[in-house]
């Protein structure tokens, strides 16, 4: 069964930094492309950063300069260190292949962020 599981959120103030992580039950080497994504209340699902191979990498305007994406295959995990955290950026993060794939999401983890 395929299974992305992500970790590494919390609660920290802004200003603060988090690290997720984001464990695949298969290998990640063959996928070309992962992304991270977020869904804050009441908000549609939206894209974050994307990785495509080890170096291109894509981010939302809302994120860039802040957050960075890498991905190590032998551990078939996919990071998003975040920094300078705001208020703004409370939501459920997943990862999952991008383009998304349906039965590919995870639960998620909880990233919340306070003033």
């Amino acid at each position: 069964q395929v299974q992305l599981v992500e970790s590494g959120g919390g609660l920290v103030q802004a200003g603060g930094s988090l690290r997720l992580s984001c464990v695949a039950s298969w290998s990640i080497s063959s996928i070309n492309a992962m992304g991270w994504y977020r869904q804050a209340p009441g908000k549609q699902r939206e894209t974050v950063s994307v990785i495509v191979g080890h170096s291109t990498t894509n981010y939302a305007d809302s994120v860039k300069g802040r957050f960075t994406i890498s991905r190590d295959n032998a551990k078939n995990t996919v990071y998003l260190q975040m920094n300078r955290l705001k208020p703004e950026d409370t939501a459920v993060y997943y990862c999952n292949k991008a383009p998304p794939q349906r039965g590919y999401w995870g639960q998620g983890t909880q990233v919340t962020v306070s003033s």
